[in-house]
């Protein structure tokens, strides 16, 4: 619902901008890259596939511009989804964002 902005009033926060970038050059090896301006911490990463191994994976922190490569060879490509779950030191919350290989 619409409603008018009072003088006094401050303006929202920007979004938080999702810092993951991913290189897609091998599908069954995609790059994950931090492209963010700041750190994350705790990052985990997870496979929402029958057939993978190894469906966690702790990240730890990821520093801007680090980039780390995901296997999914034993992966069906057109089913897996990548799930990647971080904090923000900055604020403290988790984030959480999926792709599709």
């Amino acid at each position: 619902m619409l409603r008018p902005i009072e003088p006094t009033e401050r303006p929202p926060a920007p979004a938080y901008r999702v810092p993951w970038l991913i290189r897609r050059d091998d599908p069954a090896h995609p790059v994950v890259i931090n492209q963010g301006r700041e750190a994350v911490d705790f990052v985990r990463v997870f496979r929402d596939d029958a057939a993978g191994r190894e469906r966690t994976q702790l990240w730890g922190q990821v520093l801007p511009s680090e980039d780390i490569e995901l296997c999914l060879c034993a992966a069906d490509l057109n089913e897996v989804v990548v799930t990647i779950a971080w904090f923000r030191p900055s604020d403290g919350l988790e984030y959480v964002w999926r792709f599709v290989a």
